[in-house]
């Protein structure tokens, strides 16, 4: 029976990382080719690929990026959208975009000794724009998740890491069992 259940486990462990994946990714690409309803598998999937890819091309004419930039301003204008939108692009631009913000890995102090430390992403390094010179914006992901939390700290508890920022967010998320060398 011991035999059986270690098995089992073991086999578990195997299996649902590949089956999650799997499934995650086979209805992400189901959902996507049915916004644009094609009768052919795929092709909403490629047809949406192609203009994503021609819009980032045509952003960088005159005409189009002038056009972009008033939908961004009416879209940053509006109450309850501005919201939604600026949330989005800021967290988009963070991982993908020219001005990625999760670049600069840090330990942050929780306690006064620094013996207990947890590992995040320095956003701002200045706060004095909110009456607290002294103090940085350190965004804290959640292990098993893809939310976190935004603390602010004195700049004194915080210690740059000399390291890749993509090992760091694979250390924390996974809590850290993972073991990404970088």
């Amino acid at each position: 029976m011991n035999w059986l259940v270690k098995n089992f486990l073991r086999g578990l462990v195997i299996v649902v990382p590949f089956a999650l994946t799997i499934w995650l990714l086979y209805t992400a690409f189901i959902r996507i080719d049915r916004l644009i309803a094609f009768a052919i598998p795929g092709v909403g999937f490629a047809v949406m690929l192609v203009a994503i890819i021609l819009i980032g091309a045509l952003a960088s004419n005159f005409v189009i990026r002038k056009f972009l930039q008033l939908t961004e301003t009416i879209f940053t204008k509006a109450p309850l959208v501005r919201i939604v939108y600026a949330s989005i692009k800021d967290l988009l631009e963070a991982f993908v975009g020219d001005k990625k913000r999760f670049d600069k890995p840090v330990a942050v102090a929780l306690s006064e000794s620094g013996d207990v430390r947890t590992l995040g992403f320095m956003t701002q390094e200045d706060l004095a724009f909110l009456s607290l010179p002294g103090h940085v914006a350190v965004y804290l992901p959640f292990s098993y998740s893809m939310a976190g939390t935004l603390v602010i700290v004195p700049s004194g508890r915080v210690q740059r890491l000399e390291t890749d920022s993509a090992a760091v967010m694979a250390l924390v998320i996974s809590g850290g069992v993972s073991r990404v060398n970088s």
